[in-house]
């Protein structure tokens, strides 16, 4: 019997064990499916059809690319393949190409996993509400008919296409460092993709001018096994070797990159981690700026568990903020109908809309280092600016019922305080924001668990863990505690 594909193929990419759930059939078959619903019917009657393909460095890599690639030849679609590269350097590719793409990834998963990120031409997201149901259904079709059902007409051809020096000068084009004072920087690429990129925007392994900045690379080893740590900077057990060496090395700043190097995470000059919530406001107030010498009326887009400092911040820099769900289809979606110069999530997925609407951890690191370069003072006093309030991090609570649960703590907030906000945009956000004392918290429920996540914000440290604290005995009466984990990224990362 054939594998349910909707184990693997959820609501925003394709993840699973290689060869157990992800194997060379199912990568061809995905590939046969993805020619079908998203490559051949947006053709235009006088272009060929093609599609962009890259791969991170895990070993499964070569095999399911190739594989893929004939799923898609057999359909009579041509491949590009640029081997190795971010996911940030694919969605390049597929937009300065104009080509659908695909990227092989699994992120930070651990080195037994891979997976497939799809786009259409321009880097426009492929998920669960545009085409990602479909091409799972007929990948699913493909996998359980016996019959080749390949068309009899010619067969697409695979070609090679060298992208790294044009993705690096794309984005070193779109934040100019080169007036910057000296800064020493500390990369933490976890073996993962940012080993690849950051020599080539960062310094001159592509062939760029020399940036005055003194790189100080770690991990830069390609390496899918992940020998050192995790290549998940959101857990903080992975961010130490980074402190550490950020304070051993008298740097300015440390930044370290996710697997597929498509996320950016910030360390000061003391080894104290910068909050994504900060990066999005500090980023963001940079591109507001822009638009409006420009003569135009900047939007933003954040997500709901950002700080209030962020749209407080932009609002009065003249901006609109645009408050959306957590997931980066969702946050793609806002920023395309409202033409967002920038958006900003919490688990430090950044979006520029000069980069395609799609998201890239490379630009945010850049715009962070011009916007440290150009002034004197260090991280830690910039990023104060920022981060004015307290909050708890996501915490995460398995329940029985999360529905209930929920009730529970609306019910008990509802009694003491007859005043509340609440709004149901994603799970369930209670706000006192507006009284005395400040704090806010969302509620929401996983989409694939049975957990309950939390993310509560105040004025102060005391109010902040009164709240947290009282929000989880209610919430975990009689359950079981799972303290700090990863939030829930939209794309099962």
């Amino acid at each position: 019997m054939a594998l349910d594909l909707s184990k693997i193929i959820k609501a925003y990419d394709v993840r699973g064990l290689v060869p157990e759930e992800l194997s060379p059939e199912v990568a061809r078959a995905v590939g046969t499916a993805f020619a079908r619903v998203v490559v051949l019917p947006e053709v235009a009657d006088d272009a060929r059809p093609a599609v962009v393909v890259g791969r991170d460095m895990r070993d499964s890599g070569p095999e399911l690319v190739d594989a893929f690639a004939a799923g898609l030849t057999a359909e009579g679609v041509d491949v590009v393949r640029i081997g190795l590269c971010s996911t940030d350097g694919l969605y390049h590719a597929s937009g300065v190409l104009g080509l659908p793409g695909a990227m092989f990834t699994a992120s930070h998963n651990p080195a037994a996993y891979n997976g497939i990120k799809l786009c259409r031409a321009g880097a426009r997201p492929v998920g669960e509400a545009t085409g990602l149901v479909a091409i799972r259904e007929t990948a699913q079709a493909v996998l359980d008919s016996d019959a080749d059902a390949a068309p009899a007409g010619a067969a697409g051809q695979v070609t090679d296409r060298e992208s790294l020096g044009e993705y690096a000068q794309f984005l070193r084009d779109l934040v100019d460092l080169s007036g910057i004072r000296p800064l020493k920087v500390v990369v933490d690429a976890g073996n993962g993709m940012a080993g690849l990129t950051a020599p080539a925007v960062l310094g001159t392994a592509a062939g760029l001018p020399e940036l005055p900045l003194d790189l100080v690379p770690m991990y830069f080893e390609l390496d899918g096994t992940f020998p050192n740590h995790e290549a998940n900077p959101l857990e903080p057990a992975n961010l130490i070797d980074l402190q550490a060496a950020v304070v051993a090395n008298g740097a300015d700043i440390g930044l370290a990159f996710d697997g597929d190097a498509d996320r950016c995470f910030v360390v000061d000059e003391k080894g104290v981690a910068v909050s994504p919530s900060a990066i999005t406001a500090l980023v963001g107030l940079r591109e507001v700026e822009k638009e409006k010498a420009a003569g135009r009326t900047p939007t933003v887009i954040h997500n709901l568990i950002t700080s209030r400092a962020v749209p407080d911040l932009l609002s009065a820099a003249g901006a609109r903020a645009v408050r959306t769900r957590v997931g980066h289809s969702f946050i793609k979606a806002e920023m395309a109908s409202n033409e967002a110069v920038f958006g900003g999530e919490h688990s430090a997925h950044y979006y520029f809309r000069d980069f395609f609407f799609a998201d890239t951890g490379m630009l945010a690191a850049l715009h962070v280092l011009a916007a440290l370069g150009t002034q004197t003072h260090p991280l830690s006093e910039l990023a104060e600016m920022y981060e004015p309030y307290v909050s708890s991090g996501e915490i995460n609570s398995r329940v029985p019922d999360a529905a209930e649960a929920t009730a529970r703590v609306l019910d008990a907030y509802r009694v003491a305080y007859p005043g509340i906000e609440v709004d149901t945009l994603d799970g369930v956000t209670v706000s006192h924001w507006d009284g005395h004392p400040q704090w806010w918290f969302n509620l929401r429920a996983s989409n694939t668990e049975p957990l309950l996540r939390l993310n509560v914000e105040a004025a102060d440290h005391d109010i902040m863990e009164k709240v947290r604290d009282d929000v989880l005995s209610l919430v975990r009466a009689g359950t079981e505690e799972l303290g700090s984990d990863q939030p829930e990224t939209g794309e099962t990362e």
